[in-house]
């Protein structure tokens, strides 16, 4: 049977180059990176300092601002913690569009009252509303606060002003932090020019493998913070203790190059699979509803569209799966219980009946998807919908 997989903000398909860097790692550089007494051990630390060189020149930034993390809920947890102890943060003004790695540990910092939480408004198609935003820092002008606002939603797509967020987080004396793990390794990324202070990415977003990811966080921010996570060991410099994980690290490296060598290209082919997407959905559900920014080409990430399908059926994406097609209804992270609607969802429409009408619908665009597995998707389509 022919498959169509659609699914790529969820999780992307491993490059052939990448595995075959990581098999190589695996079989002949076993050491432990903390054993540089022998050869082995150093080894195995050199491609570690290798991998951080390669990934911090794709991203411009300093090698000693990159710290490796096993993925990006994690690496969301620790720039959140490490604010609040070494920071000394007293309020997070966030979303409530966030990824949940990023709205529950707020809420369970925000329960052992550690901090206040701040929501900022959200207008029209999920749109943040920056001068809501100023208002609390404003607000909040001589309190220690961090804003942590996504740079792209990972289910509507929507991007973030981040120039006009940076600009006021830095008028208001506050810390920045971005989850840009849709971004990182699929955007061309300058982090010396970005207003970041913490960013973080998942190898899996682009191509690379899952388990494995890290944090930026700006050289003049990394010197303040000072408590480990794991209190023993000095692996990645204090922050994050524990034997590091050498063959997704490699693996890592390896994808954010190959990405970051074909950017424009795989820009242009994203954004014409997404505008033929769009035109044949539109022939087959004339009065189709987009969630989000998402049918926008330019305010929106390419590779994702968000839509209702007209009509309520908890095993549509069970019906689809049979037929070859691999969608989702948003992120994956709460995705098992397929009768429940994503926060995101919720939050940015206005007509709750409407929801009761209809199926929520994710397509999330790759580098190996090709015009044919989006007409797979259309002719699925077109038989659930008669």
């Amino acid at each position: 049977m022919k498959r169509a997989y659609l699914d790529n903000a969820s999780t992307t398909p491993v490059r052939n180059e990448v595995i075959k860097v990581m098999l190589k790692t695996l079989k002949n550089s076993f050491g432990n990176p903390s054993s540089v007494q022998h050869s082995y051990g150093r080894e195995a630390r050199s491609i570690i300092e290798e991998s951080r060189i390669k990934i911090a020149k794709n991203i411009n930034a300093y090698p000693s601002e990159i710290i490796f993390t096993s993925g990006g809920t994690e690496a969301n947890y620790i720039v959140l913690k490490y604010s609040i102890i070494n920071l000394n943060i007293h309020n997070i003004i966030t979303s409530p569009l966030e990824h949940e790695s990023i709205l529950k540990t707020v809420l369970e910092f925000v329960n052992r009252d550690i901090v206040n939480l701040e929501l900022v408004r959200i207008q029209e198609k999920g749109v943040i509303d920056l001068n809501h935003l100023e208002m609390i820092l404003k607000r909040n002008y001589s309190k220690k606060k961090l804003v942590s606002l996504m740079y792209a939603n990972n289910e509507i797509g929507n991007l973030l002003d981040i120039d006009k967020v940076g600009f006021l987080c830095k008028r208001y004396n506050a810390y920045f932090h971005s989850d840009t793990i849709q971004v990182i390794g699929n955007y061309s990324f300058n982090m010396e020019k970005s207003p970041f202070d913490f960013a973080t990415a998942s190898a899996h977003k682009f191509y690379g493998p899952k388990g494995i990811g890290f944090i930026f966080i700006r050289k003049k921010v990394m010197k303040k913070i000072k408590l480990f996570l794991i209190r023993k060991g000095s692996h990645e410099f204090g922050f994050r203790s524990g034997t590091e994980n050498i063959y997704g690290i490699a693996g890592m490296s390896e994808a954010l190059r190959l990405s970051c060598d074909n950017f424009q290209n795989y820009k242009k082919k994203i954004r014409n699979l997404k505008t033929y997407c769009i035109s044949e959905l539109k022939k087959i559900i004339p009065s189709i509803i987009f969630n989000g920014l998402s049918d926008s080409m330019d305010q929106s990430l390419p590779n994702i569209l968000n839509f209702f399908f007209p009509k309520k059926d908890h095993l549509f994406y069970f019906h689809l799966d049979l037929m070859g097609i691999a969608i989702s209804k948003g992120s994956s992270c709460h995705s098992n219980n397929l009768k429940e609607i994503s926060h995101v969802i919720k939050e940015i429409t206005k007509d709750k009946f409407l929801l009761k009408k209809v199926t929520p619908v994710r397509i999330s665009f790759g580098i190996f998807n090709e015009k044919k597995d989006i007409n797979m998707l259309i002719d699925a389509l077109k038989k659930i919908k008669n």
